[in-house]
């Protein structure tokens, strides 16, 4: 997993007012929990860039004045009319201990059943994963290119030799290929590609000879 790193600072108060004081400066106020005590600090809104607008996970490197807290995430609130960030929630992870996190879905190459005319229905674009920080992804790249029409592929197929648990029902559908009206059949269409290599060899055949 990708690694961000956001440097701030302690806040010496806590409350509303030091917070809107905070924002009025383009600053966020954050905090840490999962530690053995929580840490309330503050940062600049230009430190979130790599971090908020990305659909992938990322580990958080903290500098909090000199001290280096390694986290996650895992919530923010913003301004409900113009977007602004408001606060972010941030849990201390260690290396020895598993963490639970929602991790994107990435669909690779283009499905054969949708090439045939079938549908793709992308049904979870995250899943629940557990793991030590270390195995974390910061996606699940998920190759569709073979799918035919009628094809699905579940977490239990997803799973399948990855270094973590992904906690979300094994025979849940993650992505499936479904029948549409102008579908092709895909046997006929390997047929057709069948076809069409064959002529290309005997093609390809006179000009070989003529190279001699």
């Amino acid at each position: 997993m990708e690694v961000v790193s956001i440097s701030g600072k302690l806040r010496e108060v806590v409350g509303k007012k030091d917070a809107k004081g905070l924002r009025r400066e383009e600053l966020v106020p954050c905090v840490v929990y999962g530690g053995e005590e929580n840490i309330h600090f503050y940062t600049n809104t230009r430190s979130f860039k790599d971090l908020i607008f990305t659909a992938d996970a990322h580990l958080v490197e903290l500098d909090i004045d000199g001290k280096k807290v390694q986290a996650v995430l895992k919530a923010t609130q913003y301004h409900p009319v113009t977007d602004e960030l408001m606060h972010a929630d941030f849990m201390q992870v260690f290396d020895d201990k598993e963490v639970i996190m929602q991790i994107p879905v990435h669909l690779q190459g283009s499905a054969l059943g949708v090439r045939n005319g079938g549908k793709l229905r992308h049904a979870q674009r995250r899943l629940q994963v557990k793991a030590l920080p270390k195995d974390l992804p910061s996606a699940i790249e998920i190759d569709i290119t073979n799918m035919r029409i009628g094809h699905t592929k579940t977490v239990a197929d997803i799973q399948e030799g990855k270094p973590f648990e992904i906690l979300n029902a094994s025979r849940s559908v993650v992505v499936a290929v479904l029948t549409a009206r102008n579908a092709v059949d895909d046997d006929e269409e390997d047929e057709d590609e069948e076809g069409e290599g064959g002529e290309g060899e005997a093609a390809e055949a006179p000009a070989a000879e003529a190279a001699e």
